[in-house]
């Protein structure tokens, strides 16, 4: 009686996939990667300064099990992309992927034998962010792109999408 008298005629309807997609989208958890020097800005984008808990994502997860993106940020050479792709495996799906930093998305200045011209050779990337080193604030738009993205489709196939593009000069306010 009591209950029913405080909430009254209200309620709220949804449906399940929304409230999954919501979930989802709050509690995103970082599985680093930070292979070279674009770690330390990964590593500045978990700082109070920049405040990624207002995203659910402060807890990075160092186990590949218990996250849903990885964050590459740095250089990524031929001998550690073997790496690289067996933690992407073993981590469940949804997953996705932030490419962090031009080494990753593209080789960036290392034009060598021993570094992989971009990390969507070996695993699909759906957020690249631009820079070198980028910038936390650039990340955290990353993140919020992953937050719309997992909004907007949920957990079918998003490997197909487009991927999206961040640049140093894109400007968001924390």
């Amino acid at each position: 009686m009591g209950l029913e008298k405080a909430m009254g005629e209200s309620f709220i309807t949804t449906k399940i996939n929304e409230a999954i997609r919501w979930c989802q989208k709050n509690s995103v958890w970082p599985q680093p990667m930070g292979i070279s020097c674009c770690a330390i800005e990964m590593m500045a984008f978990a700082s109070p300064r920049f405040d990624v808990s207002r995203f659910g994502s402060e807890v990075f997860r160092f186990s590949p099990r218990q996250a849903d993106l990885m964050i590459v940020a740095g250089t990524t050479t031929y001998k550690m992309a073997h790496v690289v792709r067996k933690i992407y495996d073993q981590m469940p799906d949804p997953k996705w992927v932030i490419a962090m930093g031009v080494c990753t998305s593209s080789g960036g200045m290392y034009r060598t034998y021993s570094v992989v011209q971009g990390i969507d050779q070996f695993i699909p990337v759906d957020v690249y962010v631009g820079g070198c080193p980028p910038r936390p604030d650039n990340l955290l738009n990353a993140l919020m792109m992953i937050q719309k993205k997992i909004e907007r489709e949920g957990s079918k196939e998003h490997h197909q999408a487009q991927p999206i593009f961040i640049d140093q000069s894109t400007n968001i306010s924390v």
